[in-house]
């Protein structure tokens, strides 16, 4: 690898849990040369917050389904927007690429527009074209954060830095006190945030990391009984309908802000608050990357992996059975009775949020 790379392009385009799982990476190779100019390749969704972090020089955005949607309506406008999109890349010369993709598609673009140096996973021999290439099955046994570090081996940069970060605007800050203080429900009282839904990345299989929304409906009454706490509902647009549901299962009044909030006003209300409860997903390690405490329930995804890092501050909530996680070299297993999740019981998870409230 070149010593001191001037220009590094990091790609990853997956989602919110996964692109924070990089910040690590990114604050260590700062750290150690700070005038290094730190490209990012990310999906849409990812950009915006990416953006803010002002370790990373500038952002490309890559959005497949975007791309697709163009090459069915037009061949040759999908030639030029794609031409267009690989010269604004190549037109920063950069001398090295760190390719998380875990698709040889990435790193055969990047050896066409130039870049010499081409470091990543080798998933499954999927990536010929990377120049160093660092065999793959799957994640298993450590921590995602842990896989990446290690590429840090190769650019001769220490891994001294392994907390997750998420950078705030300050009108965000303001924007969560503005709620903190002008919700009546929510007026000098504790609060915690409850997130039924997550997983977004998972799609139409984003069920089978969501713990019931019946159970969140009266986990939430038991917290605000037993510890006098507020509740503020929280997730994306596409969750409205279940975080409506558990509002209307709730005896208790509670403030439903899913679908009105960006990633950064979550972080910022995160932060603020006394627990984030959360499935595993990208709310989770943004309230992680914000500073707050959470509990956050897994299901066939093994926490080890891709739970809360690092773990200090934070519960995770499992049922101890035989089959989980099930979830094991970026496969599912079929399973159609989710017991990992469904024989969880209110009272328990309600106990290990007692330990922080």
């Amino acid at each position: 690898m070149p010593a001191n790379p001037k220009k590094i392009l990091i790609i990853n385009t997956f989602g919110i849990g996964d692109v924070l799982f990089t910040t690590p990476l990114i604050s260590n190779i700062k750290a150690h040369q700070p005038t290094t100019f730190i490209g990012y390749l990310a999906n849409a969704r990812t950009a915006p917050m990416l953006a803010l972090n002002p370790k990373i020089d500038k952002v490309f955005v890559y959005e497949r389904d975007e791309f697709n949607a163009v090459y069915r309506r037009s061949r040759g406008e999908f030639i030029q927007k794609f031409r267009k999109f690989l010269k604004s890349i190549q037109r920063e010369r950069f001398d090295l690429a760190v390719d998380l993709s875990l698709n040889g598609n990435m790193s055969f673009l990047m050896w066409l527009i130039g870049i010499r140096k081409r470091i990543g996973f080798n998933y499954k021999n999927r990536s010929p074209f990377l120049s160093k290439k660092i065999k793959l099955e799957g994640y298993e046994n450590k921590h995602v954060v842990e896989y990446y570090l290690e590429l840090l081996a190769d650019l001769g940069v220490p891994a001294q830095h392994k907390r997750l970060e998420i950078f705030i605007p300050e009108t965000d800050h303001r924007w969560a006190e503005f709620v903190l203080q002008e919700h009546g429900p929510l007026k000098d009282k504790k609060v915690v945030i409850v997130i039924p839904g997550g997983g977004a990345s998972w799609g139409k299989d984003a069920v089978y990391k969501r713990w019931p929304s019946e159970k969140y409906a009266k986990l939430a009454d038991k917290i605000v009984e037993n510890f006098g706490v507020a509740i503020i509902l929280m997730g994306d647009k596409k969750e409205q309908d279940l975080c409506d549901a558990v509002a209307r299962r709730m005896r208790h009044v509670c403030v439903n802000l899913c679908g009105k909030t960006s990633i950064t006003q979550l972080a910022a209300l995160s932060a603020r608050c006394k627990a984030v409860v959360v499935n595993d997903g990208g709310p989770l390690h943004i309230a992680v990357a914000a500073g707050a405490k959470t509990v956050s329930i897994f299901g066939p995804v093994d926490d080890r992996v891709y739970g809360p890092y690092p773990r200090d501050k934070h519960i995770v909530i499992t049922q101890d059975i035989a089959c989980r996680p099930c979830y094991r070299r970026f496969r599912r297993a079929d399973c159609g009775h989710i017991s990992c999740l469904n024989t969880l019981n209110v009272e328990e998870v309600a106990e290990r949020i007692g330990q922080i409230l």
